[in-house]
């Protein structure tokens, strides 16, 4: 995980944080962290279900039989 991110709160009239302003880098980097998360997972996800594993060709054969 990355360090320390400058960053700027959005209060409302009353003072209460609302929102946050990052930069484009970091907002870039949050969500390139979030796409690997989503794998990890889906991965762990796809171990704990128990399914049997296939082979990838018959994988895509069913897949596009299904369309």
């Amino acid at each position: 995980m990355a360090g320390v991110v400058a960053a700027k709160y959005v209060t409302d009239d009353a003072g209460m944080r609302i929102g946050v302003l990052i930069g484009i880098d970091e907002y870039h980097r949050i969500l390139e962290d979030e796409e690997e998360l989503a794998s990890v997972r889906a991965y762990d996800a796809a171990k704990a279900s128990g399914d049997g594993v296939i082979p990838f060709e018959q994988a895509v054969k069913e897949i596009e039989n299904s369309s």
